[in-house]
């Protein structure tokens, strides 16, 4: 079945859809509980509640900050009141598999020392509390992949309609990360790896041969993540989504093949997160938005879009905190 909302212990028609939503936390403690009380939310047990909005966030709540416990707990008490909805990040996604054996002695997503060190910090915090941990990566597959509201849709880097469907089809209309998808997503080749990269970390092209750049973690990449949504991007330098300290390094040739994922400026308002960009928030189109700016990193900010239903999205809805 299909992800439904989770029970709530708040009176029946106490909240509106009005929704804020809140960009990639990554264990950024302090900034969350500051974007949250900026908006007009007060502590509510684990969690937080506004009488009059809800909060839907974007997921990647952990790796990189010191307070992933902290983050994750914060987080579910809000779904588990009724008081926030989430879908799935490819951090999640990556906790998940990491954690998960894949039946040949291995687990999903290998244990090697890139992919250890890239989870170190969500690690070190259940290292002594193998039963939370569990308890964690659990909920993380309550969180659905993408939702589609009617009004308004969600999902962490890309809505694929194609890869919805198939998912959709192997899952008897679920868009949880089930059993069956979760172990032929850790095969590289399969449609269903194709189909979890694709929705959590964005559609990929190869650069021209010869050509690579450093991403964020200095690794080198000869594929680069795409503005998917953009018809406009008639090059590899002008489709490119990634660090602006690597532009030079991506040829202005012309860019052909399947990189556009079609998404209509008549389509309901959908919300990204995932791309840790920079500079003043604005919409990515005028129906689509982008709430991760890179907390992550110093200097990032935590990003929330304060949605009341608006079919254009504005930039002067973007409400924003600094790391500390």
């Amino acid at each position: 079945m299909r992800a439904v909302e989770p029970a709530s212990d708040r009176a029946p028609g106490s909240t509106a859809d009005r929704f804020d939503l809140i960009g990639d936390v990554h264990g950024r403690l302090p900034e969350l509980r500051a974007l949250l009380e900026r908006m007009g939310y007060a502590p509510h047990g684990d969690g937080y509640r506004h009488p009059e909005r809800r909060v839907i966030f974007l997921g990647d709540f952990v790796d990189r900050g010191p307070w992933q416990r902290e983050v994750v707990t914060l987080a579910r008490a809000m779904v588990e009141a009724g008081d926030a909805l989430s879908v799935m990040g490819n951090h999640e996604y990556n906790a998940v598999a990491y954690f998960t054996p894949d039946g040949f002695g291995g687990h999903v997503r290998p244990r090697n020392v890139r992919t250890t060190r890239q989870h170190q910090a969500f690690l070190d915090a259940y290292q002594d509390d193998a039963a939370a941990w569990r308890d964690a990566v659990d909920w993380f597959r309550t969180l659905p992949l993408w939702l589609d509201m009617g009004t308004l849709r969600v999902v962490h880097a890309c809505w694929d309609p194609a890869s919805m469907r198939r998912i959709e089809e192997l899952q008897g209309g679920s868009n949880l990360l089930g059993d069956a998808l979760l172990m032929e997503s850790g095969r590289r080749g399969t449609w269903e790896f194709d189909a979890i990269e694709t929705l959590l970390k964005g559609k990929e092209v190869a650069l021209p041969r010869g050509h690579a750049y450093r991403d964020r973690e200095n690794n080198r990449r000869h594929r680069m993540r795409v503005r998917w949504w953009d018809g406009g991007a008639k090059t590899f330098r002008s489709a490119f989504m990634g660090p602006e300290s690597a532009v030079t390094h991506i040829p202005d040739d012309p860019i052909e093949g399947d990189h556009l994922v079609e998404y209509s400026h008549d389509a309901c308002p959908l919300v990204l997160g995932h791309y840790w960009l920079g500079g003043t928030p604005a919409p990515l189109a005028p129906n689509i938005a982008c709430v991760d700016y890179s907390v992550g990193k110093p200097n990032g900010q935590l990003v929330a879009y304060r949605w009341d239903g608006e079919q254009t999205l504005s930039a002067d809805k973007f409400v924003s905190v600094r790391r500390s």
